[in-house]
């Protein structure tokens, strides 16, 4: 369907303009006078040669569907119709494919759908998540204060998400960065050194020896190095993408010394954190169990949950299948029970949320004071063993002049 570019007056002479997808300009100019707009310019919006190739498509951020969140939950607090809350929103929305979406959100909804069902079209940007709880405002008739919570659920998220790749982020930099210098010395530097120790007509000491052999081997065999390393990392993703690869390396992930414990508190962390908001929203917990478990992040604790939301299913409190999964320590499960006991589940659920965002403050620290003197200690031990062999001969050569 062709896309149109309109510029028009309202009934009190303000000017507006928007992108509108329509059959033909009348079918525009019959949306618009609809919404008491009087059109003034309507083109026809010229086609993007890139729009099509997915690497050049705009990307719609997180952080962007925050703000679209709160904004939207301060336009309603204050009394504005939806449809026109969508309208100033997509004026003002920098994001060229965000401001398409809101727009189509905007037709569907003036065409008779809902809201929730409206952007349900859209999994990629309005998750499970988002779309029950706009529908449970819908329903309830708060949605402003549902998408108030949804903002505050998201801002909370995404700091939990970005102290995790903080911790991840600076061993996995420094291991490329020793990956990197060792190829580079092995195929540039050490060939000349190679070259000025042939001619002194003596062994090489075996750490030089080894360096040597080493380059001799890259160089030979870097095309097939990089070939064979590319290959690893598609079949990993493609292993990961199976049930039975996701479920493996996700126990592995929880399982490991360092970073197991902490992956473990963020699990904790995020489920409760999203359980106790659409609880606390009016969405019933075998539903949110459900909706949280496809937005764990990993495949065991998913299956825990989903363990959990059949034994509810049968009768069993939430507390007794989650304390078998054993992902979930005994403080958190007691908490639970004395949540559902006195009626005050989501409070609960926000409170062991809150301790374990600390936790993971903690634990973040203090893996980042573990690893910094080790991977700089690494990183200084390869280079410099390295150097230190290469410069062995010269040693030799100096002593024996001496």
């Amino acid at each position: 369907m062709p896309e149109y570019i309109w510029e028009g007056l309202t009934r009190k002479k303000e000017p507006r303009k928007g992108e509108m997808e329509a059959d033909d300009e009348a079918a525009v100019r019959v949306a618009l006078r609809r919404q008491g707009i009087t059109p003034t310019s309507i083109k026809k919006k010229p086609k993007d040669i890139l729009e099509n190739i997915p690497m050049f498509q705009q990307k719609v951020k997180e952080k962007e569907v925050v703000i679209f969140a709160r904004q939207f939950a301060t336009m309603i607090n204050a009394g504005l119709p939806i449809i026109q809350c969508l309208e100033l929103l997509s004026v003002e929305e920098p994001n060229k494919k965000f401001k398409k979406i809101i727009e189509t959100v905007k037709s569907d909804i003036e065409g008779g759908i809902s809201l929730s069902d409206a952007i349900a079209k859209y999994p990629d940007i309005f998750d499970d998540l988002f779309v029950n709880l706009v529908a449970a405002g819908e329903a309830g008739g708060i949605l402003d204060i549902i998408l108030n919570r949804l903002s505050n659920y998201m801002e909370k998220a995404m700091k939990l998400k970005a102290k995790v790749k903080g911790a991840m982020t600076y061993p996995a930099s420094v291991l490329v960065i020793s990956i990197a210098v060792v190829v580079l010395l092995l195929y540039k530097v050490v060939p000349v050194f190679e070259d000025m120790f042939a001619g002194m007509g003596s062994a090489l000491p075996a750490p030089t020896q080894f360096l040597v052999d080493a380059s001799e081997f890259v160089q030979s065999y870097i095309i097939y190095m990089v070939v064979i390393a590319a290959v690893i990392i598609f079949a990993f993703r493609r292993y990961y993408k199976t049930e039975r690869g996701r479920l493996q390396i996700d126990a592995l992930v929880l399982k490991s010394p360092v970073f197991g414990m902490l992956m473990k508190k963020v699990a904790v962390a995020k489920f409760s954190r999203t359980l106790a908001t659409m609880i606390s929203s009016g969405v019933p917990i075998l539903q949110g169990l459900e909706i949280v478990s496809k937005t764990a992040g990993n495949k065991v604790v998913e299956n825990a949950l989903m363990d959990t939301r059949k034994s509810i299913s049968e009768g069993k409190t939430i507390a007794e299948p989650l304390s078998k999964a054993g992902i979930f320590p005994s403080m958190v499960v007691s908490m639970i029970g004395v949540g559902e006991n006195t009626g005050a589940l989501d409070e609960m659920l926000a409170k062991i949320a809150d301790f374990y965002d600390d936790e993971v403050d903690a634990a973040v620290e203090a893996l980042t004071s573990l690893l910094e003197p080790f991977m700089m200690v690494f990183l200084g031990g390869i280079v410099g063993g390295m150097l230190i062999a290469l410069y062995l001969p010269i040693f030799s050569m100096a002593g024996a002049v001496g």
